[in-house]
């Protein structure tokens, strides 16, 4: 079972969907995510262009990279969604993708438009933050 608890406020507003704060039961180790990006095994960029589609791949590779690390999305206490957009539609397109892959474990998150990121056509990356008992 996972140790994350997820935390509502009913004094914030409730159209926001994901928890405002997220918790650990005591002892636990955290794990860090370095940002998963929309690479495929040979190391280029996919879905060029496609802002849902590169969310897909961020996903996958950071599924790939949680079941070495012995983790799932469950286990998940934070997530920060970068997009490299100045549109609100690119946003919201990443993020649903995202927010659909983790379902009713709706952790907080930071959802960012940023100017560039790291790979040749690269739009999305997105880091997470899990725990797993001690």
């Amino acid at each position: 079972m996972s140790p994350v608890h997820l935390i509502r406020s009913s004094s914030l507003t409730g159209t926001v969907p994901y928890a405002y704060a997220a918790t650990t039961e005591t002892p636990s180790r955290p794990v860090y995510f370095a940002g998963a990006c929309p690479l495929d095994a040979d190391g280029a960029t996919v879905a060029i262009g496609d802002v849902a589609g590169q969310a897909r791949q961020c996903l996958a590779n950071l599924r790939t990279a949680m079941r070495d690390a012995d983790v799932t999305l469950q286990d998940v206490i934070y997530t920060r969604v970068l997009v490299a957009t100045t549109s609100r539609d690119d946003l919201v397109s990443a993020w649903n993708v995202v927010a659909e892959a983790f379902g009713d474990h709706d952790v907080p998150s930071t959802l960012t438009g940023v100017t560039v990121l790291g790979y040749p056509d690269q739009l999305v990356e997105l880091e997470a933050v899990a725990a797993l008992p001690s």
